[in-house]
Formats: structure tokens, sequence, C-alpha cells
């Protein structure tokens, strides 16, 4: 008697190299799951095995047509590569949103499709957006927790004072952040 074939979900992964450092994409067939910072072949592992954890799901290195994580990848690079070379100012990607729930996946949601390119929005606004005008704070941390960072564009989120806030991974990430609003022309580029 033949055993059932038993389906393994799959987070296919590649590390590109950027101009704000090595950036990990992981993708499952519904769509790019998590993009990491300063993420490169020696980090990747460790990252890797807390997304599989939480997905229930295997990594499979790089790109292809051979698997539907695999596929997705296939889409979300070029566009990434597309976005750093200044070239292309939204994403036309399907997005897997497992990684985040409940507040923190409603305000990402509003983020995703409602701060275009070359704009910024303050905390308090994005608050406003999504019907929780005392939750200015959680939205920060939303911005910290967002799986999804560049496509989901948490660095386009300032102080209602036009301070520049903060940025997940703490202050040792403002760079990447001012260097995004300056690809952008928000900011104009660092200095060093």
């Amino acid at each position: 008697m033949t055993q059932p074939q038993t389906s393994t979900a799959k987070v296919a992964w590649t590390v590109l190299e950027t101009p704000v450092g090595p950036l990990l994409l992981a993708a499952t067939g519904q769509g790019l799951v998590h993009v990491a910072f300063r993420t490169g072949e020696g980090e990747a592992p460790a990252v890797l095995e807390r997304i599989c954890s939480r997905l229930g799901a295997v990594p499979v290195r790089g790109p292809g047509p051979e698997d539907p994580a695999q596929a997705r990848l296939l889409e979300a690079i070029p566009q990434v590569q597309s976005y750093f070379a200044g070239t292309r100012h939204t994403f036309d990607l399907e997005l897997d949103w497992s990684l985040t729930t409940g507040f923190n996946r409603r305000v990402l949601r509003a983020l995703s499709g409602g701060v275009p390119f070359d704009s910024v929005v303050g905390y308090q606004d994005l608050a406003n957006r999504v019907g929780e005008p005392g939750a200015a704070r959680a939205v920060g941390a939303a911005m910290g927790s967002n799986p999804l960072p560049v496509v989901v564009p948490c660095h386009r989120v300032l102080e209602s004072d036009g301070g520049i806030g903060g940025f997940g991974g703490g202050s040792r990430m403002l760079d990447v952040k001012r260097s995004l609003l300056a690809l952008e022309g928000v900011l104009p580029e660092p200095l060093f």
C-alpha cells in the first residue's frame, strides 16, 4: 500500500546585494513573506529558521519556476532590484501577510496601499487611517515589526514634528531609513 504524499510548505529565499547592504528576500507560494536588512549568507540561516518555524515550512534556496514559492521569489527579485536602481516606484507583488496579525497587519496594509513613493506620513495620521486615533505609539511598534520593509514602506513613516523617527533594528538602522528616503527624493543623500 502506498502512503499518501504529504506536501511540505516551502520558503524560497535569496540574498541580494543592495546599496543599503545585503537584503534577504523570502517567499511562500502565497507571496513575498519576509525582507531582512543586513542579512547576508552568514546571517540567513538563523533568519530562515525563525521564519520557517513560524510558518511550518522548509527553506529552499533560490528562485525558479519549479515551485510556487520559488516562482513568487522570481517575481520579487527584479522589482526590488529596480527599486534600488531608482526605476521602480511601486511594487506589483503578491504579499504573504502570515508573519503579522491583528492591529499590526491592519496598519501595514494601510501603509502598503496608501503612502506612495516620494511621500511620507506621520505615525498619528496612520493611526487615524486605521480608525485608532489613540494608537500612534502602537503604529510605531507595528513599523518596528514589519516583516516586509522596503515593499511595505515603513521608512516613509515619520514623527509628527518631521523627525525621522525610529526604524526596525533600532538606531543602528537609521542610516538605512535615511538612505531609502534619499533614494525616493524625500531627504538629501546622506553625507556619510
